[in-house]
């Protein structure tokens, strides 16, 4: 089938005559006798073009194509008309049309307008399609990676950005956090307003208050002028609050309340002030563990995890490890000024098989020293940092060549959780979903395996 065609013509014989020759051409083809009629098909099927006679009783030709190219801008429309002019073509094309046939008309030439108008949508749609990827590429181009986990990464992105909820973004430390908020914040309608990025952890708690928030002139000693806050200066774009696990409970309250009212009293202030911004927090800690034993308000939990953003640890995104550090030695190269080009075998090997609990940033790190200290035109194993130069991937807890090593059913599952809890930072919301248990089960198997002090121990320190 070369394509879907609609025909309207209020000559009934009319439409049967085109019918029958375009059958013939391979088109598969619908028929109406009145513009109206046109409209509801359309809105009920797919066709790839319309071809309308221009003289019709009630909606002409011409209307027909102007309500066309408001409700379905990508279908192209043919016009034909027995009364052919100059006027009158430029009429139809104003009108949205794309081409404009003359009776009497010959089906070959039909054929050949129909044939082009379909591969004008074609092109239309791709040009439409890449214009959707370039898109989506230019707002995540600093979050890079290939493999399964981040493709589906970048779906989730492509979805979230457009929302306007807040988005709650988790993950070991290293992972690119902020870097993934920066590229929602571009992708978003958003993207030109501001981009404000504070760390809950980074600044001392009595400031905290009028760092977010702002404060009034005179509100305390220091405050010689008044300061809106970081709230207020992020409005009409995005606030990015960083290891939010670290708010002080006495806070957390008030943001709360910022985040439902959408409106903020600065410190020492007798009136709020409305605020339009989008929250995006981020942490490596577990927070529903820290709701459980207290540490972080529920509510407030729910308010900033509206929309959860998982962050893969990288080892577990395969080889992106070689096509992050392909992309962090381009990035020193050139800032160095040196002609280094890539890895050495030798070395690739070595990154791949390294764990890395620093993730992200480690390799940055690792890629930054080696290419300071290389003296080649591609990093090698001498050039890594000892800890990867020498690491040994550990033995499988299962296999063993000696009988007596071999274990129980029980210490392998022991060991093996534990060797999950130590891999995930001891996060147990994220070690319980790896290990496929709920939270209560993965709880009751550490008290089985672990001293009670070490288990609470292992608690309060997440």
């Amino acid at each position: 089938m070369r394509g879907r065609a609609l025909i309207v013509d209020d000559d009934a014989a009319m439409c049967e005559l085109l019918a029958a020759g375009l059958l013939r051409s391979d088109f598969q083809i619908a028929t109406t006798t009145t513009a109206d009629a046109a409209l509801t098909a359309l809105g009920q099927e797919e066709f790839d073009v319309v071809v309308t006679d221009l003289s019709m009783r009630g909606m002409n030709g011409l209307e027909l194509c102007a309500r066309l190219a408001e409700s379905h801008p990508g279908v192209p429309v043919i016009v034909i008309t027995a009364f052919g002019s100059l006027d009158t073509a430029v009429a139809a094309i104003r009108a949205g049309a794309y081409d404009f046939l003359t009776k009497p008309l010959e089906i070959e030439a039909l054929v050949l307008a129909l044939d082009r108008a379909i591969q004008y949508r074609g092109l239309r749609e791709e040009v439409k399609r890449l214009r959707s990827t370039l898109a989506q590429a230019t707002s995540f181009q600093d979050v890079l990676g290939e493999s399964p986990v981040m493709k589906k990464l970048y779906d989730l992105l492509a979805r979230v950005a457009e929302a306007d909820a807040s988005v709650l973004i988790t993950g070991e430390t290293g992972t690119g956090k902020e870097l993934v908020a920066r590229a929602l914040h571009r992708g978003s309608r958003r993207g030109p307003g501001p981009f404000v990025a504070v760390s809950c952890a980074a600044v001392p708690e009595p400031l905290l208050e009028s760092e977010l928030f702002g404060h009034a002139k005179g509100a305390f000693t220091d405050a010689k002028t008044a300061r809106k806050g970081l709230f207020l200066e992020a409005a009409g774009g995005t606030l990015f609050l960083d290891e939010i696990g670290a708010m002080p409970l006495g806070l957390q309250p008030k943001l709360l309340r910022v985040l439902q009212e959408r409106r903020v009293r600065p410190v020492g202030a007798d009136r709020e002030q409305p605020v339009d911004v989008r929250l995006i927090a981020a942490t490596n800690c577990d927070l529903e563990t820290a709701v459980e034993e207290g540490q972080f308000r529920e509510d407030l939990f729910f308010r900033i995890n509206v929309i959860h953003v998982p962050l893969p640890p990288l080892r577990a995104r395969g080889n992106d490890v070689l096509l992050l550090a392909q992309h962090f030695i381009q990035q020193y190269a050139a800032r160095a000024g040196k002609r280094v080009m890539g890895l050495s075998s030798a070395a690739a090997q070595k990154l791949l098989a390294y764990t890395w609990p620093g993730n992200v940033r480690e390799l940055q790190n690792c890629v930054e020293r080696a290419l300071a200290l290389t003296n080649f035109d591609q990093l090698t194993v001498d050039d890594l940092p000892d800890r990867i130069r020498d690491y040994t991937p550990t033995r499988s807890l299962l296999v063993s060549d000696d009988p007596a090593e071999l274990l129980t059913l029980e210490e392998v599952e022991r060991r093996y959780i534990l060797r999950v809890l130590e891999t995930v930072g001891g996060n147990k919301t994220l070690a319980a979903n790896t290990l496929g248990l709920d939270r209560k089960t993965l709880y009751r198997k550490l008290e089985r395996y672990l001293p009670r002090s070490e288990s609470n121990a292992g608690s309060r320190a997440r």
